[in-house]
């Protein structure tokens, strides 16, 4: 059984670099953020990773990626807000962005978007599948 840094750094390892859009799907509590952190991490992320539930998008740093995007779309109530927030500007700029809660902006992302399933196996451990 793979730890969730080994699962991080294999996650890492199978970064394209056409791709940037990352879609987390998961139930609540499934470990989405948790993964998200440790990939960071895997990144050489020095900040604090956090969900940026109220926020919207937090944005951290990496010094192998540059700037990295991750979204939690979890409290969006209407469309509206994402196109207020100026989403098209993250989504393009050919950062890394991690979409928590995606399936709320699913008319939004890109056709190549990656969509990454957490979940919760219910004995303690997660799956991972991209």
């Amino acid at each position: 059984m793979a730890s969730i840094n080994d699962a991080a750094r294999e996650f890492v390892a199978n970064i394209k670099p056409d791709k940037t859009i990352y879609a987390f799907y998961g139930k609540m509590g499934a470990g989405k953020t948790t993964f998200i952190k440790a990939v960071c991490e895997a990144l050489g992320v020095e900040d604090t990773v956090t969900s940026p539930t109220f926020a919207i998008v937090n944005v951290y740093h990496s010094p192998e990626r540059g700037e990295i995007d991750h979204f939690d779309f979890y409290r969006i109530k209407k469309i509206d807000e994402v196109y207020d927030m100026g989403f098209e500007d993250y989504f393009y700029s050919g950062n890394l962005c991690f979409i928590e809660w995606p399936e709320l902006v699913e008319s939004l992302l890109p056709d190549d978007a990656v969509r990454v399933i957490v979940t919760d196996n219910g004995d303690g451990t997660r799956s991972i599948e991209f």
